[in-house]
């Protein structure tokens, strides 16, 4: 989209109203970056796809004293362990960096490490956000601000009206929700699927319910909110455990480990029918099913009707040479207008309540899943959504532990009760 059209223009102009003080203070900061322009640079480290291109572009545009470098440093895996590295070396970090919730607690348990936002005015930023969204960005003692909130995941039930049709099921999506309104249900719409062989599994993992499951079932997971490990005495993780080894009995996934290449081309494939969707996830199925995917997806409620899966923040390292500079990018990105911007391209859920009430979010539909209604389906799904607590070390424990234990069971190579038995114990030497 071109920087003179639509929202990105007004975009650009109000960003060039709110900072114009900012200029001038980058007028005043170190300008050696960028050698003989005399401008200063700006290094913003992401992973995924955070859909940050069009906000930033807006923001450069604003800022002509300032130039922006996004460096797009792969998954969350691949990103993770360089910043750390370079947190502790003090040296490396970009001046803004991204932070995954399900990190996020560690960073603020060594707050030391990062710009405290709060003394460039992040304290008026506070209605800026979901109030839950905001205040996880503080140090427990409340007396420090690391990160500002980009998107939440709204979730919301995406699946491939083509092979639902094939297995004569419903395709219009009020009629699809009622096939799930339950998990269990869920689980028995799958069975049904399952027996018109399509060709497809019904969904492409059991790990991708996962997270959509354990978020409904209870206010924490895998940790206690004084961070005690709980995973093998919290019910409802043995719950959720249990409910994807359901998946896995009754044969209903295509066994594709999430984030790999072979998953990613599944969605081409048409190898699965349905996957739980946040919806930052909207954007991951349109760059994987390409345009041949485009009018084959839809989006339906999710089973349970409401829940959160991922979201981010934007934090400045303290090693930063333009703190100010990069909490005002930071800002940005993570102001209204940052976040439609972000939403119009990867579709990414605001944070912000201004943006959720915004018509560009609120009436929002996208074109790529059948005209769905995608503003209205995923703000639902987060009104009445509980916080979850999730832990320092929620990340390491799903992705390094439970996830390969469960994957483990859906290729064949472990019993439920070996993996369960497995990961528990991996965890507990994790945690200490």
């Amino acid at each position: 989209m071109s920087l003179s059209t639509g929202p990105l223009r007004r975009a650009a102009v109000l960003a060039l109203a709110a900072v114009t003080a900012l200029g001038m203070t980058a007028a005043c900061s170190r300008k050696d970056d960028t050698g003989a322009t005399g401008k200063t640079k700006l290094v913003i480290q992401t992973f995924g796809k955070p859909g940050i291109d069009q906000a930033v572009a807006a923001f450069q545009a604003a800022h002509p004293n300032i130039v922006v470098d996004h460096q797009k440093l792969g998954e969350l895996r691949d990103f993770q362990p360089k910043l750390v590295q370079w947190l502790g070396a003090g040296k490396g970090a970009g001046d803004v960096v991204m932070l995954e919730e399900g990190v996020l607690l560690g960073y603020l348990q060594q707050p030391d490490n990062f710009a405290n936002l709060l003394d460039y005015g992040g304290a008026g930023l506070k209605d800026s956000f979901l109030s839950w969204k905001y205040q996880r960005g503080m140090t427990s003692d409340g007396k420090k601000l690391v990160g500002l909130g980009t998107d939440v995941g709204g979730l919301a039930m995406c699946y491939r009206t083509d092979l639902l049709a094939k297995a004569g099921m419903p395709t219009d999506r009020a009629e699809v929700a009622k096939l799930w309104p339950t998990w269990e249900a869920y689980r028995a719409s799958g069975v049904a699927f399952k027996a018109k062989n399509t060709g497809a599994a019904w969904t492409d993992s059991a790990t991708g319910v996962v997270q959509p499951y354990a978020m409904q079932a209870s206010d924490r997971i895998f940790f206690s909110p004084d961070n005690t490990l709980i995973a093998d005495s919290n019910p409802s993780v043995r719950h959720t455990w249990d409910y994807a080894n359901s998946l896995i009995s009754d044969g209903l996934t295509a066994k594709l480990t999430t984030w790999s290449k072979d998953w990613e081309a599944g969605f081409k494939k048409a190898a699965f029918a349905t996957m739980p969707c946040p919806a930052w996830m909207t954007g991951v199925i349109k760059a994987n099913a390409g345009d041949e995917g485009a009018g084959k997806w839809d989006v339906a409620t999710i089973p349970g009707g409401t829940g959160n899966w991922g979201g981010s923040y934007f934090a400045v390292p303290k090693q930063s040479k333009h703190p100010k500079e990069a909490y005002e990018l930071a800002k940005y990105l993570t102001g209204k207008d940052g976040q439609l911007a972000v939403y119009k391209e990867v579709g990414a859920m605001p944070s912000s309540p201004q943006a959720l009430e915004d018509p560009a979010f609120r009436d929002s539909r996208n074109d790529y899943f059948n005209n769905a209604p995608t503003g209205k389906i995923f703000a639902d799904s987060v009104r009445t959504m509980r916080p979850v607590f999730l832990g320092a070390k929620h990340q390491e424990i799903w992705e390094s532990v439970f996830m390969p234990q469960l994957q483990a069971v859906e290729q064949g190579k472990a019993s439920s009760e070996e993996a369960w038995k497995a990961a528990n114990a991996e965890a507990r030497k994790r945690v200490g």
